[in-house]
């Protein structure tokens, strides 16, 4: 899916009227009619769009500042899951990281929803992004990233957490929090899930570590949550699966654009030979 077959679903759904891209990622985020209409890529993604939505109604009932649906149940839209949302006023500032750690406080402390919640499937998504990315990528270098799943997978598997599992954001950075006229938000709730704590904290070491985050910043993110995910013995494998999967989700982008693509070799090239420190870009 491209943003012009993205359009195209707005289109067909009766969305009239200037569509503004906000993001292009899992999904085309448009500002449209007042509301905000994020199309996913595949049909496949209908089931995690409405448990999307029911998990946004979930946390309004909890009290979890986030964002909130405009429609009850997603369409699907010429095979393109759609979903519409209320838009959030205007940023007063660009959220930080002691923003994502004060919201995931509350998270982590409620209780199991009255809906099931699946468990952080980190590594699940390697396999569509590189499907997606075709011939696009080196078919050695997607070998690799699959060996690479695989081993972690196991690894994931038998950690033993140190805080108590329960609901996660499963996506948890600053961008993916809006401070608004109220306070902050948490926004893109796709990735919500039932699992280790720590998934939601090894985001923002791996931000320190691959992504140019300032020390400091990470430090008002601890000193914020009230713990250091680093101190944990499972960080580093935890840290690997993310850089793994991270590194395949820029393949999907790869066939349309070569920034991805440049972004797509420079991950690789440093997984591929043990190298921790070279910098990675946002994508």
């Amino acid at each position: 899916m491209d943003e012009a077959r993205a359009r195209d679903v707005l289109t067909r759904a009766g969305l009239s009227g200037p569509a503004e891209l906000l993001s292009f990622g899992e999904n085309a985020v448009f500002a449209v009619a007042g509301l905000v209409a994020k199309v996913g890529r595949e049909a496949a993604l209908l089931e995690r769009a409405e448990r999307e939505l029911a998990v946004a109604d979930w946390l309004r009932t909890a009290g979890i500042p986030a964002v909130r649906a405009a429609e009850a149940g997603a369409r699907l839209v010429d095979g393109h899951p759609l979903t519409l949302w209320h838009r959030l006023p205007d940023a007063v500032r660009p959220a930080g990281p002691a923003d994502l750690a004060a919201l995931l406080r509350p998270l982590h402390a409620l209780p199991a929803p009255p809906f099931a919640l699946p468990a952080r499937d980190l590594l699940g998504g390697v396999e569509r992004w590189l499907r997606l990315a075709g011939d696009a990528v080196d078919p050695a270098d997607a070998a690799y990233l699959r060996a690479r799943r695989d081993a972690y997978a196991d690894e994931v598997a038998a950690l033993t957490p140190h805080l108590p599992p329960g609901a996660i954001h499963g996506d948890a950075l600053p961008r993916n929090v809006h401070v608004g006229p109220d306070g902050p938000v948490l926004v893109d709730l796709e990735t919500v899930s039932a699992d280790l704590r720590e998934h939601d904290l090894v985001v923002m070491a791996l931000s320190r570590d691959r992504y140019g985050l300032p020390a400091d910043a990470y430090d008002s993110f601890t000193t914020a949550y009230g713990w250091d995910v680093r101190e944990w013995q499972g960080c580093a494998v935890l840290r690997g699966a993310r850089e793994t999967a991270s590194c395949a989700w820029v393949s999907q982008h790869a066939p349309a654009n070569p920034k991805a693509l440049a972004e797509f070799r420079r991950r690789v090239t440093s997984l591929r030979e043990g190298d921790t420190e070279t910098r990675w870009h946002p994508f």
